[in-house]
């Protein structure tokens, strides 16, 4: 983690000090109020709990000191990526989308904003390098793309695309600000589900848009009250709390992966591994230079379903989840989920677990 991170986390971890009185809670309180005194309405910081609630103004405040700029809160993920793309666009403006990225972000594109009349493109992350964007609205990169792990270069994207007059808008979920920051390489807006590593425990939905273009931020967040997607304070709460271990959950998850992905590239019965810190991974010297960690999924190609399903049933020490970024380790196997891997691709988030245990584990089941 270089200096300025470093120094961000401090930050963030110690965002609500200065405004403690003698006595105060050091954690923060969990205040699910939905109702608000109002003798006058002018001045109060807080109306209704549809508009905003101290603890999603917290939990903003500690993402807002890692991305280093405006953010707001979303209930999940999706509700970040949709009010993002809801307030770039236009009926007749031109999207392109990543055909490998998210499934649910496609889906969003071709069942509601083609509706709308937004122009709908797909293509994979790889030709992004060489795409012309002439024409379109906005450009939505997701690097690396999930589930297979392929990388664009943000900062030629992002210039190209302003010179195109586009907006960028980079998913940023399994990298986290701590590990890739596309704000700081051009990006226009950044999109995440906080559901994932930064909330950590499976256990909370949330997601958030940041972006140093006040105008559009302040659009989505206008977007977030009519449309009532606010996050619930104990989800807001969990996320807040999780964030506070986030940079501690990253180094062992990252420093496991790397160890396992190595081994795994090593196993006769592994076809294929993808892993940015991999040094013969296509990704790997893009990943060193535009990220400062290689993160905690990593890809697995299997002979056929049949070996990939008896893996995952067969190993203890790895939960069979769609989600990924918990504490607990996991996998899936991302054929039946519609991604355009092989069928005996999987998809694996290795969590906190101590490393040589999870590796055994894993080893046995592969044999």
């Amino acid at each position: 983690m270089n200096e300025e991170i470093a120094r961000r986390v401090a930050a963030m971890m110690h965002h609500r000090q200065a405004g403690l009185e003698k006595g105060d809670p050091i954690a923060l309180p969990l205040i699910s109020a939905t109702s608000y005194h109002l003798p006058e309405v002018q001045g109060a910081p807080y109306i209704y709990g549809r508009n905003g609630t101290p603890t999603w103004a917290a939990v903003e405040a500690q993402l807002a000191h890692l991305e280093a700029a405006e953010v707001v809160a979303f209930p999940t993920g999706m509700a970040a990526i949709s009010a993002a793309l809801m307030a770039c666009l236009r009926a007749g403006d031109r999207v392109l989308l990543p055909s490998d990225g998210y499934y649910v972000t496609r889906v969003f594109g071709r069942d509601f904003l083609a509706g709308l009349g937004v122009e709908v493109v797909e293509i994979p992350t790889l030709r992004f390098a060489e795409a012309d964007f002439a024409g379109y609205k906005v450009v939505y990169l997701e690097t690396p793309s999930n589930p297979g792990l392929d990388m664009v270069d943000i900062a030629d994207v992002a210039a190209r695309a302003r010179a195109a007059g586009a907006r960028v808008i980079a998913d940023n979920t399994t990298m986290t600000p701590l590990l890739q920051r596309p704000l700081d390489l051009g990006a226009d807006l950044v999109v995440a589900a906080d559901t994932k590593a930064p909330a950590g425990h499976s256990d909370a939905l949330m997601g958030h848009v940041a972006g140093g273009e006040a105008a559009v931020v302040a659009r989505g967040r206008g977007w977030r009250g009519p449309w009532g997607g606010g996050p619930g304070p104990l989800e807001a709460w969990l996320v807040h709390r999780g964030l506070e271990t986030l940079e501690l959950r990253l180094a062992r998850m990252c420093d496991s992966a790397a160890l396992i992905a190595d081994r795994l590239a090593d196993h006769p019965a592994v076809q294929a591994v993808r892993y940015p810190g991999l040094p013969g991974d296509p990704a790997h010297d893009l990943a060193r230079q535009q990220m400062s960690g290689f993160g905690f999924l990593i890809g697995v190609t299997l002979r056929d379903a049949g070996v990939a399903e008896a893996f995952l049933s067969r190993c203890p020490y790895l939960v069979q989840a769609t989600s990924f970024g918990g504490t607990h380790s996991s996998g899936g196997r991302r054929a039946r989920w519609g991604d355009a891997v092989p069928e005996g691709f999987v998809r694996l988030s290795i969590g906190v677990e101590p490393v040589e245990p999870l590796w055994q584990a894993m080893a046995a089941a592969l044999a």
